[in-house]
């Protein structure tokens, strides 16, 4: 069933300035389509033309009537006083109304009232009020919400925790159609992977906007290219899409190339018949001039718009010890404030090498790169950097650019032996061109100044870079010129970052930061992802192993294991005391709620109870609540068991 047509979409801005051009598709119900093109393509605008914000020049769209549409857009922020729980807890505000309802009908003892009581806690049941209060944390946890943060002011989140919350909360709504802007924003690996996996289970029709290939893979069947104007429409995730429209390319070049063969084979032979000059021929060559003016001459389909130009050398090579650290740590705050990031880190980076840095958000990952840069002193340990080592580096915010003067200005400041018609040059390869140079930095797009600082670090000549998400703002086809320039660079690299598709072409290894110090995986992305859950396994194989061992085999088996036991460091210790904890706290829990049980089914079995229609009701409703929760709780301690 189609649910989203548009049929010759064109969409203006100040009369001139054409995004979208003759756009029409259909979208059917359950489709999921991710809507790709570079900056300023128009794929935000299209969103916002089918969300009614927007309304197109020319054509027409249709979405059914009776669908809820939730909309996420990129930067979603609040201007409400709310706490965040609060604002949370307005998509189920129906809930508490009816559990007031019910509460009411229960001090009743009529029939009537009785009978509304069961179809409204029927009603209730059905629509999830027993389940919604751990939906809310479930979801809130998946996106990197605490309980600690429940309390705090909307007006006090940050710009990332705001998006955050905005996608919670359209998740939690669960509309028919989602839009969703740009989602991976602010998201690390393991909330990006909890997202996709919470996609891939939603019923509804999807509308993705997202520059993150590996997530577009995961999540959509469908691709939506905007390229010069127009939609072109792929049946497939992103490694399809990058095939065919390969596949596409070429055929479109080889018959561009047969078109152009033709008629320059048309034009000598016109030349030809002319030289003669007879009537005769004369007649022939304009016969077939004018056929070649009705031809549809077919424009070159390299041709549809500027790429940007990068290439990272270096000004002299480093020796090939590059950097040495040593049992590094960071802290802030002393006393009670002290918060601990990492330590225990150790690093030995060698010339030629590209190690990728992973981790969850907060852990000190930027704060590790400053500390092997110089820029922040470290708690404990020593680093040292070898000979002719010479950074560039690369900032996710784009903090080193001054906002204040302009795209030439900034390069002038930075490499003053540069004339202006070279900078010019040089800017113009990464699509800064005519009066765009002469633009101040701070009013330049999330791309524009990712496009300008990496300009800054090619001109570098840096043979050591480090690169903190530096992925971040660029659209795909940026992110693979730049994939390129770092594949052929001769240097070394040290990259923060949380784009798969990128970890999974750039590494020579990665290297996960934890609490207690380096992980190294000699791998790439989906290596590290399957050595790591080995990793966890093997722990808890280990664990299990151990308790039905005596004490002198258990302390055997632990000799014996003592090299797998290094091998998974801390982090599997971690693991095993989370599980340990959270099976003694079911194992309570459970106890408890079979005495609740058992006391609730002695109580209605009181002859006075069982004439009491109102506490039997009463009783019965708690009862069941209770099995539900026991029932749930035996569901994840078997799974822990396993």
């Amino acid at each position: 069933m189609i649910v989203i047509s548009a049929k010759n979409l064109t969409k203006e801005f100040d009369g001139t300035n054409t995004v979208l051009e003759g756009v029409s598709f259909h979208i059917n119900k359950g489709d999921r389509v991710g809507v790709i093109g570079i900056n300023g393509a128009g794929k935000t605008t299209l969103l916002k033309v089918l969300a009614g914000q927007l309304q197109p020049e020319e054509g027409d769209y249709f979405i059914s009537d009776d669908l809820v549409i939730g909309f996420l857009q990129q930067d979603a922020g609040f201007d409400s006083e709310n706490t965040v729980i609060e604002e949370v807890d307005r998509v189920f505000e129906h809930f508490p109304e009816m559990e007031k309802e019910m509460d009411l009908l229960l001090q009743k003892t009529d029939e009537k009232s009785l009978h509304r009581y069961e179809e409204l806690r029927e009603r209730y049941e059905r629509m999830g009020g027993y389940q919604y209060k751990s939906e809310i944390r479930g979801v809130l946890t998946s996106m990197a919400f605490d309980e600690s943060a429940y309390h705090k002011r909307i007006s006090s989140l940050s710009g990332g925790e705001k998006t955050r919350l905005a996608l919670a909360i359209l998740l939690l709504r669960k509309p028919d159609i989602l839009f969703l802007d740009e989602p991976t924003n602010h998201l690390d690996i393991g909330t990006l992977k909890w997202l996709e996996q919470y996609l891939k289970s939603y019923k509804g029709t999807m509308v993705i906007v997202s520059h993150d290939r590996y997530f577009l893979n995961e999540t959509v069947t469908r691709i939506f290219e905007i390229d010069n104007r127009k939609l072109n429409i792929y049946e497939g995730n992103y490694n399809f899409y990058a095939g065919e429209r390969r596949n596409r390319r070429e055929a479109a070049l080889r018959k561009y190339e047969k078109q152009q063969k033709e008629i320059e084979r048309q034009k000598e032979i016109i030349r030809r018949f002319k030289q003669h000059n007879t009537e005769h021929l004369t007649k022939r060559a304009a016969s077939r001039e004018k056929w070649l003016e009705r031809q549809e001459v077919m424009e070159r389909p390299d041709g549809e718009h500027s790429r940007m130009k990068l290439t990272f050398h270096q000004n002299f090579q480093s020796g090939n010890d590059v950097l040495l650290a040593e049992d590094l740590s960071k802290a802030f705050g002393y006393g009670i404030n002290r918060q601990e990031l990492f330590k225990g880190v150790n690093l030995d980076l060698k010339r030629g090498e590209r190690v990728c840095i992973v981790g969850a958000n907060g852990i000190g990952k930027t704060t590790l790169i400053k500390m092997l840069m110089g820029d922040l002193a470290s708690g404990t340990g020593r680093i040292k950097v070898g000979h002719n080592v010479q950074f560039g580096y690369y900032d996710q915010g784009q903090q080193l650019l001054t906002d204040s003067n302009t795209v030439i200005e900034e390069l002038q400041e930075a490499y003053h032996l540069y004339s202006e018609g070279e900078l010019r040059n040089i800017l113009g390869r990464f699509l800064f061109r005519g009066e765009e140079v002469f633009r101040e930095v701070g009013a330049l797009s999330g791309g524009e100044r990712a496009r300008l600082s990496l300009l800054k670090l090619m001109m570098s000549g840096a043979n050591t870079l480090i690169l903190d998400e530096p992925t971040n703002h660029l659209d795909i086809e940026s992110k693979e010129i730049f994939e390129e320039a770092l594949l052929e660079f001769p240097g070394t690299c040290i990259i923060v970052s949380h784009d798969r598709y990128f970890l999974n072409r750039i590494p020579t290894r990665i290297m996960e930061l934890t609490e207690t110090g380096l992980v190294n995986y000699l791998g790439r992305y989906d290596y590290y992802v399957e050595k790591k859950q080995q990793m966890i396994s093997s722990a808890k194989q280990y664990v299990a192993g151990l308790a039905g061992k005596s004490s002198g085999e258990q302390n055997e088996a632990a000799f014996a294991s003592s090299a797998q036991q290094r091998k998974v460091r801390k982090e599997q210790e971690a693991e095993e005391r989370r599980l340990r904890r959270r099976k003694e706290s079911l194992e309570n829990e459970i106890g408890r709620l079979e005495e609740e049980i058992a006391d609730i089914e002695k109580e209605m079995c009181r002859p006075e109870i069982m004439t009491d229609h109102v506490k039997l009701a009463e009783l019965s409703e708690t009862h069941e609540n209770l099995k539900s929760q026991l029932d749930k709780n035996y569901e994840e301690w078997l799974e822990l068991q396993g």
